[in-house]
């Protein structure tokens, strides 16, 4: 199923006639808008992915790693601490 999204926020689908026929219907039994139908079930799903996705769920153990890391930093190297005195900036 393709889909575009153009500057005014629509969204269109290509579906099959009798796909779109059982979407229509079960619009219709919940007394809603086919777009209406289709957002209430697609958005809470999108929001769950993109939680998922920016979420990082680490082990007891990699938690006190990262919590050591922070409290006992490593030395900077050598080339990294020149590269900052002669002012380098990445791009």
């Amino acid at each position: 199923m393709a889909r575009t999204l153009t500057d005014n926020g629509r969204v269109e689908l290509r579906l099959r006639p009798e796909d779109k026929a059982t979407l229509t219907r079960a619009a219709a039994i919940k007394r809603r808008d086919l777009t209406g139908y289709i957002l209430d079930l697609v958005l809470p799903k999108a929001e769950a992915d993109i939680a998922e996705a920016e979420h990082l769920t680490l082990s007891e153990r990699d938690s006190l790693r990262v919590l050591d890391a922070l409290e006992n930093p490593s030395a900077a190297p050598d080339r990294l601490v020149r590269a900052a005195k002669a002012g380098f900036r990445l791009p």
